[in-house]
């Protein structure tokens, strides 16, 4: 247990996270704390993850449960036996609608993802190393003396990915220190191994160290499927983590943007065959068959690369135009949704596509996506086909200028001489930004997407 009074600090959890909703304390106030114990439960706008903490000592909340404060702001403390918490926390008074805490000294300690960040009360003087307690975890798990590692944070403090910089820098030199008795991990990890019945020793540790992480739980044995009680009439949901986020960014979309829809229906009889042949020619193969769903992410995003109005963002001296096609998908999960990214699609064969979808989608319906995997999106395609609906309005996400809808496979009609003919069709609903793009540059990108799914063998590489 720590001997002196240790902040705790909400981490930022991914690049564009700019702050946090306290969705619930794991532990009571006053309650012993080991380090690695999971303290808190965090929504973001992107992911609800637990936090674990980073030092031990008695826990001292100083913002409620629901309170939204900014990443790097303090919200506890971890105190010493009988330690009463510094004075300037007993000023703090957020509430649960507004970040209302600030960081202590300017800043604080740099957070990161996976841990609640920390950073003693006391400066360091004299030959005093300073570093955060998980980078003195981290390193003597890996035997690394602190004395080697040049620190980033505040002050030249080393925080942890100091020390995870200086591991990758020199891969063959170090040596992992393993406990007695035992593998180096959290004892979240450890718990979450027993809940699962994974024997840690079976698992093979991607941490510093070869220190065991969740995600590596995960490759063993996958977490069972999260289910949500089904709301019930009378019930008040209340606005807060993912759906609160969802709430909000989207009432602030449509303020802030003029959005219009277009709707076009497109041929797929040739997608169709195609997918019929390759499920026969790749029974036997480890290629993944692509869904229609993945053959509108590859015609989307190569489309794109004719009509870059629709890859661009808004900012206050004009509409940038950007470099990377970077094709978010939206999944439903409980309690919301999600838009895990697809980096350089364009690039990407269809196979590689297929099998990125299913795997970031079967992560996101899991609660095992990292943040990463959930931020850059240039554009986004959502689907509504599966429930039965052909055409719908799609809200753009903040920071893109469309979003591209897609309907139902069904039947359609086509007049030859005089006799219908059966055919597949669907329908695109293509929402976009007026302030970056015309009606006309809008329909001509839809054109485009519908004349590359007419011959999918383009698609393919």
């Amino acid at each position: 247990m720590t001997d002196v009074a240790v902040e705790v600090l909400l981490p930022k959890i991914g690049l564009t996270m700019q702050e946090g909703t306290i969705d619930e304390w794991l532990v009571p106030a006053g309650a012993a704390v080991a380090e690695g114990d999971a303290l808190l439960r965090l929504a973001t706008d992107k992911v609800d993850v637990d936090v674990e903490a980073e030092a031990g000592g008695r826990f001292h909340p100083v913002v409620p449960a629901g309170a939204t404060v900014p990443a790097g702001a303090l919200i506890g403390w971890l105190l010493a036996e009988g330690e009463q918490p510094p004075r300037a926390a007993g000023a703090l008074t957020p509430s649960a609608d507004t970040a209302a805490v600030a960081p202590l000294n300017g800043g604080g300690a740099a957070p990161h993802a996976g841990g609640a960040a920390v950073a003693s009360s006391v400066s360091g003087t004299g030959d005093r190393l300073l570093s955060s307690p998980n980078a003195r975890r981290v390193a003597a798990a890996a035997g690394v003396a602190l004395t080697a590692v040049r620190g980033t944070g505040p002050g030249g403090r080393i925080v942890s990915e100091d020390v995870e910089d200086f591991l990758a820098a020199r891969p063959g030199e170090l040596v992992a220190h393993v406990p007695a008795g035992g593998v180096p991990s959290s004892p979240l990890v450890r718990k979450l191994a027993k809940e699962r019945g994974i024997d840690l020793a079976d698992v093979n540790g991607t941490g510093p160290g070869g220190r065991i992480r969740r995600s590596d739980l995960a490759a063993v044995a996958p977490p069972p499927p999260r289910r949500d009680a089904a709301p019930q009439p009378g019930d008040v949901l209340p606005l807060t983590g993912m759906r609160g986020t969802i709430a909000r960014r989207m009432h602030a979309s449509l303020q802030e943007m003029a959005q219009l829809t277009h709707g076009y229906e497109v041929r797929m009889d040739a997608v169709v065959s195609l997918r019929d042949r390759l499920k026969e020619e790749w029974a036997d193969s480890e290629l993944p068959v692509p869904t229609v769903n993945d053959f509108l992410l590859k015609a989307a995003a190569l489309a794109l690369r004719e009509h870059p109005l629709l890859n661009a963002t808004v900012r206050g001296d004009g509409i940038h135009l950007l470099d990377g096609v970077h094709m978010g998908f939206a999944v439903a999960v409980p309690g919301g949704l999600m838009v895990p990214v697809i980096e350089d699609a364009v690039a990407l064969p269809l196979p590689e596509i297929a099998r990125r979808s299913r795997s970031l989608a079967q992560a996101a319906r899991e609660g095992r996506i990292s943040p990463a995997q959930l931020e850059g999106a240039t554009f986004t395609v959502t689907s509504l086909g599966g429930y039965g609906v052909d055409f719908f309005t799609p809200v753009i996400n903040p920071g893109n200028v469309a979003i591209l809808g897609v309907g139902r496979l069904r039947d359609g009609v086509e007049w030859v001489d005089d006799r219908p003919l059966r055919t597949r069709v669907l329908t695109l609903s293509l929402t976009f930004d007026h302030r970056a793009v015309d009606g006309a540059p809008a329909a001509e990108y839809l054109r485009t997407v519908g004349e590359l799914l007419r011959k999918p063998l383009r698609l393919l590489v």
